[in-house]
């Protein structure tokens, strides 16, 4: 019987408690958006610099003749590699152009849902203060000399998190 309560006193809670922006975020994503965000994660890696240096060495040796003398099938100055790299540059910046994009999108979304929280933590203060017959005004005046000290703290560097 208590857990038959506890459930429905759970249920009756979330649906009144502030939403999880990760799960608000992975919801709204689509399948493009998920490999851009994979494309650009790699490209950001370390693998992804290892690979193009390995890439870059055996593409010069080949087309210099270092190694496999008669292949060469990209002369100096390397006009196909340019091009190739080029390209890549071009589709990887705008890949880091979506990922921010979407970024941009998730902080917004967290933005609004810390503002909802704020409100509902306030009216919750506000109510239970009323409740214990707690002065709002003498209660604000300690916060606004607390955010007064902490600003102050902040600009001179002493400020401590």
């Amino acid at each position: 019987m208590i857990e038959s309560a506890d459930a429905a006193a759970d249920a009756a809670f979330a649906a009144r408690s502030t939403k999880n922006s990760n799960e608000l975020v992975r919801a709204a994503m689509r399948a493009q958006d998920i490999a851009a965000d994979k494309i650009t994660n790699f490209a950001g890696s370390l693998r992804f610099v290892y690979l193009h240096g390995v890439w870059f060495f055996i593409w010069i040796a080949i087309n210099t003749g270092i190694v496999f003398g008669g292949l060469a099938f990209d002369t100096y100055p390397f006009g196909l590699l340019t091009m190739i790299v080029s390209l890549e540059a071009i589709f990887l910046s705008t890949f880091v152009m979506v990922s921010q994009n979407r970024q941009a999108r998730r902080e917004s979304i967290r933005g609004e849902l810390d503002f909802e929280t704020n409100i509902r933590a306030e009216v919750w203060a506000l109510h239970i203060g009323a409740a214990l017959k707690i002065d709002p005004d003498h209660v604000e005046h300690a916060v606004q000399t607390a955010l007064d000290s902490a600003r102050e703290a902040q600009e001179r560097g002493t400020a401590t998190y």
